[in-house]
C-alpha cells in the first residue's frame, strides 16, 4: 500500500525533496557539457541498426541511442561528481542539502531513507508542481568512480566499459544491470510529477546487449 504525506513534521522537511524533483516543462541533459538531448519519449529497437552494415559504427549508433536514458536528467541526478546529488529536469543541486555519505546513502541524521521510502510516495493537499517523492528499496547515489556529470557519452562509455570505474563489473554483468537492475529500473516509473526515461528497460537492455555484442564502440565525444 503507496503512503500519503500531509504537511506534518519531517514530512515538511522532505517536500522540499519532491519540490525539487518536480516536472520542469522540459527535460534538460548535458547540453552545455557536450552531451546528448532525449529527443522524444521513444527509443529505436536494437534491430532497427542492423541496416547499418559497418559494425563498428553500428555498435557507436546503438550506444548513442542508448545515451537518450544514460544522459537523461533520471539517470545522471544520482551520478553527480561531488557528494551532493542533483534534482529534477533542471539538473539542480539537492534541497534540502543532503550529502553522499558513506556507501552513498548520506549523512548520519539526513540518509536517503529519511525521505526517501521503498516506493514513489504520492504528495497530497500541496502544490500542483509537488506530486510525489521518489522511492525505491535500494535509493542511493552511484560511487564517486561512477560519476556522470560533466562527462560527454564517449567518456560515459568509456567508463562503463572499465571495471575500475563500474563497480567492477563485467560487460556481461553490464547488459544485466542496464537490463534487470530494478533501481535502474525507476528510471521508467520516476513517480507523478516527473518525466520518464525514453522507451522501457527492455528496450534499454536491448539496445546495451547488441552495443556489446557488435564491440561496444564508443562515440568519438
Amino acid at each position: 500500500m503507496k503512503l500519503k504525506l500531509a504537511f506534518t513534521g519531517l514530512a515538511a522537511i522532505c517536500l522540499f525533496v519532491g519540490a525539487g524533483m518536480a516536472l520542469s516543462p522540459a527535460s534538460i541533459a548535458q547540453n552545455a557539457q557536450g552531451g546528448t538531448k532525449p529527443d522524444g519519449k521513444t527509443l529505436k529497437p536494437a534491430a532497427s541498426f542492423q541496416s547499418i552494415t559497418n559494425q563498428q559504427q553500428r555498435s557507436v549508433a546503438l550506444f548513442q541511442e542508448a545515451g537518450k536514458v544514460i544522459q537523461h536528467p533520471r539517470c545522471v541526478n544520482c551520478h553527480p561528481a561531488t557528494d551532493r546529488p542533483l534534482q529534477g529536469a533542471t539538473m539542480h543541486p539537492h534541497q534540502p542539502p543532503v550529502f553522499r555519505g558513506d556507501g552513498g546513502m548520506g549523512m548520519p541524521g539526513m540518509q536517503c531513507t529519511t525521505c526517501h521510502s521503498p516506493q514513489n510516495t504520492p504528495v497530497v493537499g500541496q502544490a500542483d508542481t509537488i506530486k510525489s517523492i521518489p522511492g525505491n528499496p535500494a535509493w542511493h547515489l552511484a560511487p564517486i568512480e561512477m560519476a556522470w556529470v560533466g562527462k560527454s557519452l564517449g567518456q560515459i562509455c568509456q567508463q562503463i566499459k572499465d571495471p575500475a570505474r563500474n563497480g567492477g563489473k563485467s560487460m556481461d554483468q553490464i547488459v544485466e544491470h542496464m537490463a534487470h537492475d530494478e533501481l535502474v529500473g525507476w528510471g521508467w516509473d520516476p513517480g507523478a510529477g516527473r518525466e520518464p526515461v525514453p522507451g522501457t528497460q527492455a528496450e534499454f537492455g536491448e539496445l546495451i546487449k547488441a552495443w556489446v555484442d557488435t564491440g561496444a564502440a564508443c562515440p568519438a565525444s
